[in-house]
């Protein structure tokens, strides 16, 4: 038996993707199947970085459930680089809302819609000391942070999850470029070299060598969110 047969490594899901069932569980010499649900959730985007994300983390906080993942692109109704923590978390929350709004004029019958949604901010405590040499000028104004909202819906009428993730600074020669209108993906392209990383690794990514890349950084987020459907006996 080679290596590859011994430890296979399946493809990720890209705009669809379906998650194998968990194996039966052996105990002695009684096998108990494991009964399996499915359940399918809309992610209202077409990046395969939010759709693995989202689809890993449900699978994670519902592990006897077959997870089916769809992306479908639907408008954020802010700008297209969100530049507070309210706008970012509007646009998670306007694309999931508006990708259920939309499922019913779809074949796709689904039981979760998910809206992922990445800004900046200005850091409101920011401290700078100065010295002759270190001066700055007011045109670099304080530092720029990055992060991401996840909102997750159930059925209308039904729950609403969100969670923030993890919060990073950005350097200033992206941040820069970011003011002057880019998106961060297109700031991280002239900064860092390379193209489409909103679809790979991501700024984080860049930023920590991938110890942190998109896919887990918006992961994590998506399992936090999950926290009022996975707790049905307490109030959110």
């Amino acid at each position: 038996m080679t290596p590859q047969e011994a430890n296979p490594d399946p493809s990720p899901p890209t705009e669809t993707g379906t998650l194998p069932p968990p194996e039966p569980q052996t105990t002695g010499t009684t096998t108990t199947a494991t009964t399996v649900t499915t359940t399918t959730i809309i992610v209202a985007s077409k990046n395969p970085v939010k759709i693995a994300a989202s689809q890993q983390a449900f699978t994670l906080m519902f592990p006897h459930t077959r997870v089916t993942a769809h992306g479908i692109s639907v408008p954020s109704g802010v700008p297209d680089q969100p530049f507070s923590d309210a706008t970012t978390l509007r646009g998670a929350q306007n694309r999931a809302e508006l990708v259920r709004e939309l499922h019913g004029s779809t074949e796709l019958k689904a039981d979760y819609w998910v809206g992922i949604e990445g800004g900046v901010d200005e850091d409101p405590y920011f401290t700078e000391s100065f010295d002759s040499n270190t001066a700055l000028s007011s045109e670099e104004g304080p530092l720029l942070r990055s992060f991401a909202w996840a909102v997750v819906l159930g059925p209308v009428g039904g729950k609403m999850g969100k969670a923030r993730t993890a919060t990073y600074y950005l350097p200033r020669e992206t941040a820069a470029l970011v003011r002057g209108g880019m998106e961060l993906g297109d700031a991280d392209a002239v900064v860092f070299g390379g193209r489409n990383t909103k679809q790979k690794n991501g700024s984080v990514g860049l930023l920590t060598g991938d110890v942190v890349d998109r896919r887990g950084y918006y992961e994590q987020a998506v399992v936090l969110a999950l926290i009022p459907f996975c707790n049905p006996g307490l109030s959110f």
